[in-house]
């Protein structure tokens, strides 16, 4: 199996005034059977109408695929659906990225800007063929396949036609930025910053396009990025082992891992400073929101929070978080920092019960430890696709 971790994210801006993108994104990921889907769809025009286009193109796709229905069959069933205008030519283009995790992909476009796939600095192909859509009302639409198989330090880049056709009709731009000037841009990023993250190349794609359009887009701007590349590291410790027998293996498994680490929960940091005969050093100097304790810091570790009551922030952050989130130094938010810049996480969850927390008049924050844990793990691996291993000790 391939070495290496999928960092995916999308970066969208819509026209001023507009309250719908009519571009939508959609993804699953089937852990049984290794599949990560991603799919894009752009209804026509742009509002609420091209976002109920988008939306429903996107949910069929996504399900289709998931199903393994035939891309020509999905595409055929999703034409038909689509509501027909006065024109009769109503209708959401749609991109379908699935990925296994031995690392084939499979690129299925229909009207969308091609996908462009980045190899050591450098445009690549890909196996390419068109599948055809049956039916008479579907003659002459092209349903475009690509499929390869990625290697670390590739990167996929989808979008919609905003990107390709903004500046339309400016002095510079007078057919639009156009893909081989889209392909021009991605390269000369990739090759000044080679280890750019996906988040970052795909906010520079869209504000490109929004600078080209100055700084108003004339339609809905999407553009996503998948970074193929080494993972990265993390654990999470909170809650003592339930058996106090079990300490010294407990911080040997700690010890013994090869990454960054934090600590969520005093009474955790206590046993772990003991058994490797470290101290703990509170940081009075942060910034913290209501009546957080603040942060600490242990050798060998990035820092020392809280637990339950930091955790919860933590999931309330990650519920919420979007490309406009901005977040500051609170720990919560040094925690979501963290998380978020890592790929592969292993969270150890003690579950020896602290019987502060089962008093019935604590507000519903003070939830036990483990299912907090669960909604963050659910969070990070579905919004975020990120890798999580979590072990109850």
């Amino acid at each position: 199996m391939p070495d290496f971790h999928v960092e995916i994210d999308v970066q969208q801006l819509r026209p001023r005034g507009e309250t719908a993108c009519g571009d939508v994104f959609q993804s699953s990921i089937i852990r049984e059977e290794g599949r990560t889907i991603l799919v894009l769809s752009d209804g026509i025009g742009h509002g609420i109408k091209a976002s109920v286009l988008a939306t429903l193109t996107a949910t069929m796709a996504l399900k289709y695929a998931q199903l393994h229905t035939k891309p020509e069959i999905a595409a055929r069933i999703i034409m038909e659906t689509l509501p027909k205008g006065t024109e009769k030519e109503s209708y959401a283009t749609f991109t379908i990225i699935e990925l296994e995790d031995d690392g084939k992909v499979r690129i299925v476009n229909y009207d969308n800007p091609p996908v462009l796939i980045i190899r050591n600095g450098i445009s690549m192909q890909g196996r390419e063929y068109e599948l055809d859509i049956r039916g008479d009302e579907n003659t002459g639409k092209r349903l475009l396949c690509r499929e390869f198989t990625a290697r670390k330090e590739d990167r996929i880049l989808f979008m919609s036609d905003g990107v390709t056709q903004s500046g339309l009709g400016d002095q510079r731009y007078p057919l639009g930025w156009g893909m081989d000037s889209v392909e021009d841009f991605v390269i000369s990023q990739v090759t000044r910053m080679p280890g750019i993250s996906a988040t970052k190349l795909a906010r520079k794609i869209v504000n490109q396009a929004s600078l080209n359009d100055d700084f108003s887009v004339k339609d809905d701007t999407t553009c996503g990025v998948m970074y193929f590349r080494e993972p990265r590291k993390f654990m999470l410790i909170t809650g003592p082992p339930f058996y106090k027998i079990k300490d010294y293996d407990f911080v040997g498994r700690v010890q013994g891992f090869n990454g960054k680490k934090i600590i969520c929960g005093g009474t955790t940091a206590e046993i772990i400073a003991r058994e490797l005969n470290l101290s703990v050093e509170i940081q009075h100097g942060n910034k913290n929101i209501d009546t957080l304790p603040p942060s600490a810091t242990m050798e060998g570790f990035e820092m020392v929070t809280e637990g339950i009551l930091t955790l919860g922030k933590v999931e309330e952050i990650l519920e919420n978080y979007n490309s406009d989130t901005r977040l500051g130094d609170t720990p919560p938010e040094e925690v979501v920092k963290l998380l978020l810049q890592h790929d592969s996480i292993d969270i150890i969850v003690g579950t020896r019960i602290n019987w502060a927390h089962q008093d019935p008049e604590q507000p519903i924050e003070l939830e036990l430890r483990k299912f907090v844990i669960k909604r963050i793990v659910r969070i990070l691996i579905h919004k975020f696709f990120k890798k999580v291993k979590i072990e109850y000790v």
